[in-house]
């Protein structure tokens, strides 16, 4: 296949307008190894439920499979595909009609793993419907940009009232006592993160506040999840800093490496 098809052929500019000028839809992207992957199941699952949120329509999975087999089947090296269900037909006047779904593909070169440790700024965002991985990334963006501007990496968002929530494009855990602890707040329910749920049950999900986080002794180390990176060391959260090298964070990496990736 070419870098970009939609629905199993190549796309035209005019077929992703919508995209840029009617942004609506959501997606899912996977980290494709040997043309293996972790937790295919899990995107599926997503990519239904969401369509079923945003278009209040059902979604072949079946044919989404087919769609990523084809896109990895003449691959080789690590790559990212990216699945984005959208509406090409969607107009911003009316989005009540995109009911729709058509199935774009995209492929990209994937990072080299292990990612280096992740420095992360606090930015007070809260994401628009949390638990949709939605197309609708400007406030991502956004922060993310404010973020680095100021030195850091990337951003991790806190609410109005202060409680973290997530990374930009990650979920963030913690380790506190040997076990790991997820904020409780409204998220992104992260493939990479319920894989290690499995092979690692966390110790419980803790309402987390940004001054929590310079607290001496609160928290040991913290960590970022997804699909591209699996797991990775943050050292800093603004004025915080973590280890690198905590024992738990070598126990998550190397639990999540031994997780058995599928064949589309």
């Amino acid at each position: 296949m070419t870098d970009t098809e939609l629905d199993g052929a190549p796309v035209s500019p005019e077929q992703l307008l919508p995209l840029g000028l009617a942004p609506y839809g959501h997606f899912t992207s996977i980290r494709i190894d040997d043309r293996r992957a972790k937790g295919i199941g899990l995107h599926l699952e997503r990519l239904a439920r969401d369509c079923d949120v945003v278009f209040g329509a059902e979604l072949d999975t079946g044919r989404v499979r087919e769609l990523a087999r084809r896109a990895v089947a003449e691959t080789s090296g690590p790559l990212v595909i990216r699945i984005t269900v959208f509406d090409p037909a969607t107009e911003l006047g009316h989005p009540d009609k995109a009911s729709d779904p058509h199935v774009l593909v995209t492929k990209r070169p994937a990072a080299a793993l292990p990612p280096s440790p992740l420095r992360a700024g606090i930015v007070v965002y809260e994401r628009e419907l949390p638990e949709v991985k939605h197309i609708s990334l400007f406030g991502t963006m956004r922060a993310r940009r404010e973020a680095q501007q100021a030195g850091f990496d990337d951003a991790v968002f806190v609410s109005s009232a202060g409680y973290v929530s997530e990374g930009a494009t990650w979920n963030i855990g913690f380790v506190r006592d040997g076990e790991v602890i997820w904020p409780h707040a409204r998220v992104l329910p992260g493939v990479t993160a319920a894989l290690l749920d499995r092979v690692h049950p966390p110790a419980e999900h803790v309402m987390i506040h940004r001054n929590a986080l310079s607290a001496l002794g609160d928290f040991d180390a913290a960590f970022a999840t997804n699909t591209s990176i699996g797991v990775r060391p943050i050292v800093a959260l603004d004025d915080a800093e973590f280890p690198a090298d905590h024992p738990v964070l070598k126990q998550l990496a190397g639990e999540y490496a031994g997780i058995e990736p599928e064949s589309f």
